[in-house]
This record gives structure tokens, sequence and C-alpha cells, in this order.
């Protein structure tokens, strides 16, 4: 029964987290097509355990042609934090899994089927490049020493189609976090001390097709205020990346191919 009870509170994690992300997808009228649907690229989930018994002795939590797998071992916290440490990442969550992994099957239907090819290199790179190859010296040798510049994290600088999931999956945390803000009523009016440019009033739709400067104007001040209120409890910040002028490009290729203005 314990078992039963473990399995059922990780599922409902799993199901909020996709819940969230479902959120996202509809409302930038994202093609949500099913398995039913599409069999070939439709979106379907697998959420699996490990388990020598059961012969699945080993579950990775990714992606295949539109189905997305998550291994029920990210909905305990003690265990994703493990994860987390042994594999040098400053941020990791079902959530972020969720948001990550359905990267891919965009970049199918809104890069690769639409013909947009080159100019998604021109701003990330040639994806033809060895994805097995790339991600063996990645793992193996690390990010370049000047990925910061270039990179959202670590992880996106090992092969391009990385670099398109990974400010994927930060274009939708930054929507979903300033449409929550917006619907608090938090406005950033910074006291002395401060620089005036720490302002901000967040009482627009980020969902909306708008300027993607707007929405980089208030989230740089919306991050950084989180994240010292969040130093003042004794916790990491609540997002702890750099948003260098490359990767906000990156950000606004993605932006641009949502609302079809590439």
């Amino acid at each position: 029964m314990g078992v039963s009870k473990v399995g059922a509170q990780a599922a409902f994690h799993l199901e909020s987290a996709k819940h969230y992300l479902f959120y996202s997808l509809i409302w930038l009228k994202l093609p949500l097509a099913n398995r039913t649907d599409d069999p070939a690229g439709g979106l379907a989930f697998d959420f699996l355990a490990e388990s020598e018994a059961a012969g699945v002795p080993e579950v990775r939590t990714g992606h295949d042609q539109g189905v997305i797998t998550i291994n029920l071992k990210e909905a305990d916290d003690a265990q994703r934090e493990r994860l987390r440490t042994a594999m040098g990442e400053t941020y990791r969550t079902v959530l972020g899994h969720f948001r990550h992994e359905t990267g891919h099957p965009f970049w199918n239907k809104l890069v690769r089927d639409s013909g947009r090819q080159e100019i998604f290199r021109q701003c990330f790179g040639d994806e033809t490049a060895d994805y097995a190859e790339a991600l063996k010296r990645h793992y193996e040798s690390g990010p370049p020493a000047s990925w910061q510049q270039h990179y959202v994290s670590a992880y996106a600088s090992s092969h391009p189609w990385e670099d398109f999931a990974e400010p994927w999956a930060h274009y939708l945390h930054i929507l979903d976090t300033i449409e929550m803000a917006s619907a608090l009523g938090i406005r950033i009016r910074p006291a002395l001390g401060f620089s005036a440019d720490h302002g901000a009033v967040l009482d627009f739709d980020p969902y909306a097709r708008g300027e993607m400067d707007r929405l980089i104007r208030v989230w740089l001040p919306l991050a950084s205020s989180v994240n010292a209120i969040n130093r003042c409890m004794g916790e990491p910040d609540l997002y702890p990346f750099i948003l260098s002028p490359h990767v906000i490009s990156k950000l606004g290729f993605i932006h641009r191919l949502i609302h079809c203005s590439l």
C-alpha cells in the first residue's frame, strides 16, 4: 500500500506539471495533435518507473517523435536533487522537464516540417551534426569555457537541438511567471539603493503577440527581485540563469517562430 501511495503522489506531481505545460501551449495556440490524430508525431506522455523485476532497469527522461517519457523518480524531490547535483545542474524540476522535452517535437513541427532549417541554423547552428557524438563529447569534456556568453545552460551547448529545447523551456518559464505576477498585481518599484532600471510594471498579457523586448524588459527585474527574496530566506536563486544577448536573440527567434513572424 505504501508503494501505491508513493506512486499516486508521483503521478499527481507529474500530472500537475503537465497541466501547467498545456496551459501555456493552449494559450500560444500551438498544434496539439495527439497520437490518434497524428500517429507519426502527435504528442503522448509515458510516465515510467524503473523496476528490475518488471524488466525495466533504466528509464531515461527524453523524447521520441512526439512521445515524452518522464522517469517517475523525477517526482521524488530527494532523488531529483541527487540527480541535479550529480549532473552539475543549477535547476531541475518536473515542469522544466516537460517544457524542455516538448521543445523537440515542436522543433519538428515548427522548424523542420515548415522548412525553416536555414534560418534556424543562422541562430543555433547546424543541427545535422551527429547528435549521439555531440552528447558523448559533452558528457566527457563538458561545455566550452565561454558557454555562458552563448547558451542559457551548459547542456544547451551540446547540440543545436538542445540549444533550441533549452530556450524553448525558458520562454515558457518566462511567459507563465510574468502572467502570474501580472495577475497578482505585482509591481516592482525600486527603493533607494536600486537602479531605476530595476523597476517593472507587469500589466499586460505575455501570451499575446507582441515584442520580445517588452518581455525581457520586465523579466530581468522580476527575476532579479525574486532571486533577492529567495536569498533572504536562505534559498537558492529561483531563476539561476544569465540571459546574455546571444541567449535573448534565441528567445526572440522562438517568440517569432511561435507567433508566425519569422
